[in-house]
């Protein structure tokens, strides 16, 4: 009877000892499986905050590059408009130190001369006081005389050099002013300055 008892309870004890060795080996399995759920979770949501991470710098990047680019050709602009004023300024005083009373004369002159209208009424000049007084003084008759035409002379206030011309008494003139001719010199600079910075900026 003992040894029935003890084989009875060497089999409880094989049965129990499986039964929790199972037991374990599907607790670790279950485990396994958990941890290689986290893990691949963990993985995926790591690729994901770096993709995103990735994308933002690339974004990032793309819009310091953008502002550098636009900060560049704003300069650019601003650069080329200071030096278009600057060249603007530089090209009235120079016309306005070309254009002495000697030189406005042969001007008028070559105006008057190769001006043809079968009009005869008189010509109409409108110059700065300055220069009026000095033609008026010094040059008046003898242009008168060369072009064999009447011609008025009268203040611009506006006018700081040159002058402007009407051949039918002011209802239409010529602008030579200094203003003017620095408009039409300025159209003819301005591109290939423009060109100029354009190509040293590229290189």
């Amino acid at each position: 009877m003992p040894e029935e008892i003890r084989d009875l309870i060497d089999k409880i004890n094989q049965e129990g000892i499986r039964a929790a060795e199972e037991k374990a080996r599907n607790i670790e399995a279950e485990a396994n499986q958990k941890a290689d759920t986290i893990l691949s979770r963990a993985r995926l949501e790591a690729e994901e905050m770096i993709s995103a991470a990735n994308e933002r710098i690339r974004r990032e990047d793309e819009k310091e590059k953008a502002l550098l680019a636009q900060a560049g050709r704003d300069l650019l602009l601003s650069v080329r408009k200071e030096i278009n004023v600057m060249l603007g300024r530089i090209v009235v005083s120079g016309i306005q130190q070309a254009l002495t009373p000697d030189a406005l004369f042969r001007l008028l002159l070559e105006v008057i001369s190769n001006y043809s209208t079968a009009e005869r009424s008189d010509i109409t000049v409108i110059l700065n006081k300055k220069d009026l007084e000095i033609l008026e003084k010094h040059y008046l008759h003898r242009l008168s005389e060369e072009t064999e035409r009447g011609i008025i002379l009268k203040p611009g206030e506006e006018i700081q050099g040159g002058f402007t011309i009407s051949f039918d008494d002011g209802k239409s003139c010529y602008d030579f002013t200094d203003k003017a001719l620095a408009a039409y010199i300025g159209t003819y600079l301005k591109p290939k300055l423009n060109r100029i910075l354009q190509e040293a900026v590229e290189e």
